[in-house]
């Protein structure tokens, strides 16, 4: 029998950066796969000749995203896409907290400033509603922490600026308090696999005071192996339930704790995340595994 080809989707920038990439090709080797690292955006590669499409690290479509989605469109009529079309073009606008919040569940407070809109006014806006020493800033559709810095009072000019550059490139905003049990706590991330609870990893605090944003394809992050609470599993569960599709075969669910120690959801990511697989002993097999069961 011909063993299926799997296609791990990636950027050309993204390559060497990509931890998932080797113990994910060796896994989907070990379950009888053969699996090829290709560029989304090379228009050599014959998708078709792929039995299924699995988005890895496709880090630089944030400032492509019309681009990036069209892509998808063409290629999940080619092969099976992982995950597909419809699951991305809702995930990487991160307007989606507007459907997650009325849904019960936790939601880091958010205001979003759309492209047309003064910029100084809604900042001003947004700190009275939040009443925050500290925020972030982040463009609505990113990836890594790119364009994202955070801020303190005194700065609020300089905030202003950030969020000015964005809006002229044409781009959303959100902004966010900086909630500061990020810097005890760190983040934590849970990952699921075909709706199932897989594994978890802390993020130690990635944006620090003064740093302008970074332009790499993603900040540094400190990552370590984590036990979640009982009450993170909660509302990671939540999440994955408020979805307006069917759960999709992977999931990483960011959690950050609220000025009052609860979990709240930071981010969901549908699209492209690192799954950490090398942090958790079986989890590239449970994967590849999974995969697979479909073909």
């Amino acid at each position: 029998m011909t063993r299926p080809r799997v296609a791990l989707v990636s950027a050309r920038a993204a390559r060497h950066l990509d931890e998932d990439l080797a113990p994910l090709i060796a896994a989907l080797a070990e379950a009888g796969a053969d699996a090829a690292v290709a560029d989304w955006d090379d228009p050599q590669v014959d998708w078709a000749a792929f039995r299924l499409a699995l988005l890895r690290s496709t880090w630089d479509y944030a400032e492509r995203l019309t681009e990036f989605l069209a892509w998808a469109e063409r290629t999940a009529a080619l092969t099976r896409l992982v995950n597909p079309p419809a699951v991305i073009r809702w995930n990487t606008d991160k307007h989606y907290l507007l459907y997650i919040a009325p849904a019960g569940v936790p939601v880091v407070q958010t205001r979003f400033v759309a492209p047309g809109d003064l910029a100084a006014r809604a900042l001003d806006g947004f700190l009275r509603e939040a009443s925050t020493a500290e925020w972030v800033v982040k463009p609505a559709v990113g990836a890594g922490s790119r364009d994202a810095a955070r801020y303190a009072r005194g700065e609020e000019q300089v905030a202003s600026d950030h969020v000015e550059r964005l809006l002229r490139a044409r781009r959303s905003v959100l902004l966010q308090p900086y909630l500061e049990q990020v810097d005890r706590h760190g983040e934590t991330a849970l990952i699921y696999l075909a709706g199932r609870f897989s594994h978890a990893i802390r993020k130690g605090p990635l944006l620090r005071r003064g740093t302008a944003p970074t332009e790499a394809l993603f900040a540094e992050e400190q990552i370590t192996p984590r036990t979640p609470a009982a009450e993170e599993l909660q509302v990671g569960d939540r999440v994955l339930a408020a979805l307006p599709f069917a759960t999709p075969l992977y999931a990483r669910v960011d959690l950050i704790r609220s000025g009052d120690d609860r979990p709240c959801l930071l981010e969901l990511e549908l699209t492209e995340p690192s799954l950490f697989l090398a942090q958790a002993p079986g989890a590239a097999r449970r994967l590849a595994d999974r995969l697979l069961a479909d073909r």
